[in-house]
């Protein structure tokens, strides 16, 4: 097969990124000292919705199969997945894709790294493997090994050497209701949308803040996306959710990374120390994605780090496109204040580096923020006559929702409130096409960004978008009772 080496020849050794994630979790492979309770409730209080049963243990096949892109993804993807602890070894097949049923004659085995997590149902491993030297835009078959067999085969494409166009999805918060509410969302996204080549999550997959055991919503978040999350490569910011409290000595409150993200996902190793395990970029046909932390940024100390690295990381850019993902937003449509030391430390970067998109969740509400002049007026002129500076989105898939701030009728062009919603990207070398779309997949927003010598402008669609959807009072868009409720 070209470009693949034969095993044993360090095909996918994994070292290092095997040492990233001992270090980023070093608890998770200790034994449980008591037993774990599953849970059932959000840190307010509230019940979560959840699948019935206990459905989640891991098994003597592969579960959990989920593809993240290196940071060239034309050559180097990887694939994360979980098995009982009889399959010790990680093993993967790998061949270039064929129109018949003979992928295993020409397939290579390639080996990786496993990492023990402990849960409720006990100790599980998480295998990671690596796929390098592969030819850009080429569909391979790969699948992977537990201790009762292979799984079936899955299959993907690689990013093209050179900008092309493709599709993009891009979630915000996933975190409750993961299986009842926002698995029809992201299989709708899908279903509608043909050859999505990536799916970018904004933060707070799942719903995980204490130090109890949240592996059921890891098991929800996957069984929502399915097959497509091994087909499809994922690109996951972290959010808040994803870090777990954590008390120092002397009783200082602090947070750790949760277990389940170092071995959940086979990241690029490029980010930014301290925060290497949740900052990364990837080069995709034109597109460079950067993915931040705010949560570590906010509260651990990273933010000089990361805008530092966030900077040098855009001055080195040689994509026709800059999108950046993170979780707390620039600009809030539901917390009464916007996220100061986040505005205060990256937006001056966006701003000079001309970033095109800024993707963000935490909010649990919808905005599109794309005026830069006369916001203490109320009004929505951009300045620079048209031309557009960054385009800041924040959106919510998941059942959660929040009520919209005082200043969402103002500050932004366009908001929702109480609505599981999804956005398709299509990328061209000078346009971009932005469209958000409803739980049933109605038409709600879009916009297009076209790439002028002297900048973008933004042109607003011309498609039929439904009404706005905002509470009125104790009743919700839909005719029932609001359900955006608390912060």
């Amino acid at each position: 097969m070209a470009n693949m080496k034969r095993p044993g020849r360090g095909v996918a050794a994994m070292t290092s990124l095997a040492a990233a994630i001992l270090a980023a979790a070093p608890a998770a492979a200790a034994p449980p000292t008591t037993g774990f309770a599953i849970v059932t409730q959000t840190e307010d209080g509230q019940p979560i919705p959840r699948s019935a049963g206990l459905p989640y243990a891991p098994k003597n096949l592969p579960d959990r199969i989920v593809l993240t892109p290196g940071a060239d993804p034309a050559r180097d993807m990887a694939v994360a997945y979980r098995t009982d602890t009889a399959q010790a070894e990680s093993q993967a097949q790998i061949a270039v894709s064929v129109d018949g049923p003979t992928l295993e004659e020409k397939a290579l085995l390639v080996t990786g790294t496993s990492l023990p997590v402990d849960s409720s149902y006990g100790r599980a491993l998480y295998h990671q493997v690596r796929f390098t030297d592969l030819t850009p835009d080429t569909v391979y078959a790969y699948r992977v090994k537990g201790a009762a067999g292979w799984s079936e085969w899955h299959q993907f494409r690689t990013a093209a050497a050179e900008a092309k166009p493709f599709r993009f999805l891009y979630l915000g918060d996933i975190q409750n209701g993961i299986l009842t509410y926002a698995s029809r969302v992201i299989r709708q996204a899908f279903h509608a949308h043909g050859d999505i080549r990536l799916t970018l999550h904004a933060g707070d997959l799942v719903g995980q803040r204490d130090d109890l055991d949240h592996d059921d919503e890891w098991g929800e978040w996957n069984q929502a996306g399915g097959h497509h999350y091994a087909m499809v490569p994922q690109l996951p910011a972290t959010g808040n959710h994803e870090y777990v409290d954590h008390i120092l000595p002397g009783g200082t409150e602090s947070r750790r990374l949760g277990p389940y993200w170092p071995a959940q996902f086979a990241l690029p190793s490029n980010g930014v120390d301290p925060v290497k395990a949740t900052t990364y970029y990837v080069d995709y046909q034109g597109v460079r994605f950067i993915i931040l932390d705010g949560t570590a940024a906010i509260d651990l100390g990273s933010m000089e780090q990361q805008t530092a690295w966030l900077d040098a990381t855009l001055a080195a850019s040689k994509a026709n496109w800059n999108v950046v993902l993170f979780h707390q937003p620039v600009f809030t449509c539901a917390r009464p204040n916007d996220t100061a030391a986040v505005k205060a430390a990256w937006k001056p970067v966006f701003d000079r580096r001309k970033v095109d998109l800024v993707l963000q969740g935490h909010d649990h509400c919808y905005s599109r923020l794309t005026s830069e002049a006369g916001r203490a007026a109320g009004t929505k002129v951009r300045a620079d006559g048209g031309i557009q500076g960054p385009v800041y989105l924040v959106s919510v898939t998941g059942s959660k929702m929040y009520r919209l701030n005082t200043r969402a009728p103002n500050q932004p062009d366009k908001v929702a409130e109480a609505t599981e919603l999804y956005q398709i990207v299509d990328v061209e070398p000078r346009r971009l096409k932005f469209r958000t779309f409803t739980a049933t997949g109605s038409l709600y927003d879009g916009f297009d960004l076209e790439r002028t010598a002297a900048g973008n402008r933004l042109s607003e669609i011309s498609e039929s978008t439904i009404a706005a959807r905002t509470c009125k009072g104790e009743i919700g868009p839909d005719g029932g009772l609001c359900v955006a409720t608390g912060k």
